[in-house]
């Protein structure tokens, strides 16, 4: 094992932030003395103001990090999970998942308003059709438009009113220190979240032996397990930036508890399913789920 480690991450803030509990983390559980961070800027960063869909999905935030792993220019790619594909990029390996942050949504509004206290017609920033659609199905009222930008540029855009409220996760608000700004936390049955949402993944080479060793001991066992029934309801849906579904799942006892909701294209039709299994079979569970959610939407939520 070599005795210095790179990192590579995002440039942003909340990105950085995460690449540092992954360098505490790995030299917590190695004789590693340097671990260094290499910023990364991504075409999701560049291209910060339209849909995401609209410039090849989800992998935007994690191809250029990726690359500069297979050239070897870096050991370890640290990335927001949800921003990753369901498919692993050939040659890596993505199997570390550091203790899950909160993953609940939150709202933060001018005036400090909750959801229900906002006025008929206020336009709420999202950032994507699921946060849409879920808002939709509590205010049926209320207008949605299109959010980019990292978190301090999408509070810039409530402050300098255009928009009345915006949707956002907590745990990003939570790291940069700014609860104070919020004006409503969503439990997760209010607002199931994106799958992985609030998890930090490391990603190496799958042929480097000594990291992939290395990034077991790191792993967090809890949140490995309840990513992997989360993340198998959006591969067999095969689901895209486009594709509006939640999955959350979470741990009790030897039991792990999975729940999903899947919409239509158009965001009117609503399919959701809750399923608990034993904890060894959380694969199993997200595939049935992907496979039963599928079945009764008849594909409406495809193009």
């Amino acid at each position: 094992m070599k005795n210095k480690i790179i990192i590579g991450s995002r440039g942003s803030k909340l990105a950085l932030i995460y690449a540092e509990r992954a360098k505490t983390e790995l030299l917590k559980n190695s004789e590693i003395e340097n671990v260094e961070i290499k910023s990364i800027k991504t075409t999701g960063d560049a291209q910060a103001n339209i849909r995401l869909s609209e410039h090849g999905g989800k992998g935007l935030f994690c191809k250029a990090i990726e690359q500069e792993l297979l050239n070897k220019n870096i050991d370890i790619a640290v990335h927001a999970l949800k921003d990753m594909p369901t498919e692993e990029t050939k040659g890596l390996l993505t199997n570390c998942f550091l203790e899950r942050n909160d993953p609940r949504e939150i709202l933060i509004s001018k005036e400090n308003k909750l959801l229900k206290d906002l006025e008929p017609n206020s336009l709420v920033g999202t950032s994507s059709f699921r946060r849409e659609f879920q808002i939709k199905k509590i205010r049926e009222d209320l207008n949605c438009k299109l959010i980019r930008g990292n978190v301090d540029t999408r509070i810039k855009k409530l402050n300098d009113n255009l928009y009345d409220a915006i949707i956002l996760s907590f745990a990003g608000i939570d790291c940069l220190g700014l609860n104070e700004k919020i004006s409503q936390i969503f439990s997760t049955s209010e607002i199931i979240p994106s799958a992985g949402q609030g998890v930090v993944a490391l990603q190496c080479r799958s042929d480097d032996e000594n990291l992939t060793r290395l990034l077991k001991k790191v792993n967090h066992q809890n949140t490995h397990d309840c990513i992997k029934a989360e993340r198998n309801v959006l591969k067999v849906l095969e689901g895209d930036c486009e594709t509006a579904v939640g999955a959350y799942a979470n741990i009790e006892g030897n039991k792990i508890n999975l729940e999903a909701e899947l919409f239509s294209l158009d965001g009117k039709k609503r399919f959701y399913l809750k399923l608990s299994e034993k904890i060894n079979k959380a694969e199993e569970l997200g595939m049935e789920m992907g496979k039963t959610l599928k079945k009764i939407s008849n594909n409406s939520y495809k193009k």
